[in-house]
């Protein structure tokens, strides 16, 4: 099969499992021109130093304001085009470095530190929803009960979203990630992303404007004031588009991150005796089967990388999932081993724009899963889960579990356990 037809695949329904596909791939080499016409995208970089490579290139940028303009003159009648235009996953050069100041600034190592004990708290009170649930041996849907509450209203403590807030957001961000996603979109894709857009944009001002009338305890408020100090040059406008990249960045990989990393450390009990291991599992799970797949990236002038002839404006499809399962990187790479030496999973970009959310979704997961192991010593994987059907941002969307034997009840009324 050649890389036209492998990455056909990918796009028309690897989602599934394509790893055997990136298998493939590698014998191809790290890069390779795309010649079908029905692909959006003139290469794919797969190696994963070349990945690395072009993402740290600044003559490789992200689709922003300025191409859209050539290549969609229409883009502003499109709302989710505009609000992601508006943010810095989507800029480049000093537009983006204006950005990414102002939330380096406030969102830092430390504020993602003081978020432990609010992840503690949270994770033990959705636990003690799941103990309810399963409490006599039912399936509970680990996805839906755990994995996407629990990011979602972390990143909602972190920027002041009230929780009961929470699920219409992360309803808002699936249509806007449907929209984003390895394959073609089609007009009903856009015309829903466009009207989550809208919607996410309305909300977002309104809650800036409250913040600047009372501030509080929150990254928006903190946001507010660093740029109505005059030190920081970013609109409101520009807010909302990158609250927006960043609620989806601390909340949509993370779910994924928990959804993905279950059923690997249910294959490996010994985790539970030694959760000190838990930063090392959760790398390489980040490696393994890791969320984010695939980035973009444009060529900013005609060059040659690693052979392929690429002309200014061409879309270039830099896989991040096969780069964790490059053979030249990693020793045997279809095996799951935490005790892997210099493990440094490329899951979250490198470069400039590294993923803002990264050190937050870490710090979830390295918390929270030793919790949830420790709290369901008899935790096991229930019927078949259901895969997403994206490669953007791949995962489970129904992911079934039990947390205790299942209870029958007598005709007398007394009830039995069975295992």
């Amino acid at each position: 099969m050649g890389g036209d037809d492998i990455v056909r695949a990918l796009a028309a329904g690897g989602t599934a499992d394509p790893y055997p596909l990136y298998a493939q791939l590698h014998q191809l080499g790290e890069a390779l021109a795309l010649t079908a016409p029905e692909l959006p995208y003139s290469a794919a970089v797969f190696g994963y130093r070349a990945v690395d490579r072009m993402m740290r290139d600044a003559s490789f940028e992200v689709h922003d304001a300025l191409r859209m303009e050539s290549m969609t003159p229409t883009w502003r009648d499109h709302p989710v085009l505009v609000t992601l235009m508006n943010s810095m996953m989507f800029s480049n050069g000093d537009r983006h470095g204006r950005m990414r100041g102002l939330f380096r600034k406030v969102f830092t190592p430390r504020r993602v530190l003081t978020m432990e004990p609010e992840i503690v708290r949270i994770t033990a009170e959705l636990l003690d929803r799941v103990a309810e649930l399963g409490a006599d041996g039912s399936e509970v849907d680990y996805m839906a009960e755990f994995a996407y509450l629990l990011p979602a209203r972390v990143v909602g403590q972190l920027l002041g979203l009230p929780d009961e807030d929470i699920s219409w957001f992360r309803s808002q961000v699936d249509l806007i990630n449907d929209w984003l996603d390895f394959r073609r979109k089609g007009p009903e894709v856009m015309t829903a992303a466009n009207e989550a857009a809208a919607r996410i944009t309305e909300y977002y001002l309104e809650l800036i404007a409250q913040r600047r009338k009372e501030p509080q305890a929150d990254l928006i408020s903190d946001l507010t004031q660093a740029v109505d100090s005059g030190l920081h040059e970013v609109t409101d406008l520009e807010l909302v588009g990158n609250l927006l990249v960043l609620f989806n960045a601390s909340f949509s990989t993370t779910i994924h991150l928990f959804g993905n990393a279950l059923p690997l450390l249910l294959e490996r009990p010994a985790i539970r005796s030694t959760p000190e291991l838990m930063p090392a599992y959760v790398e390489e799970v980040l490696r393994y089967d890791t969320p984010a797949h695939v980035f973009i990236r444009v060529a900013s002038a005609d060059t040659e990388f690693l052979g392929v002839q690429l002309k200014e404006g061409e879309l270039i499809a830099v896989l991040t999932g096969a780069a964790n399962r490059d053979p030249q990187r990693f020793a045997e790479p279809d095996r799951f081993d935490p005790a892997r030496t210099d493990n440094q999973p490329i899951s979250f970009g490198a470069g400039a724009h590294y993923c803002l959310g990264a050190a937050l979704a870490r710090s979830e997961a390295q918390v929270a899963l030793p919790m949830v192991l420790e709290r369901f010593p008899q935790l096991a994987l229930g019927s078949e889960p259901v895969r997403t059907d994206q490669l953007i941002l791949r995962g489970f969307r129904s992911l079934p579990i039990t947390v205790a034997d299942r209870v029958l009840v007598k005709a007398g009324g007394s009830a039995d356990a069975s295992g």
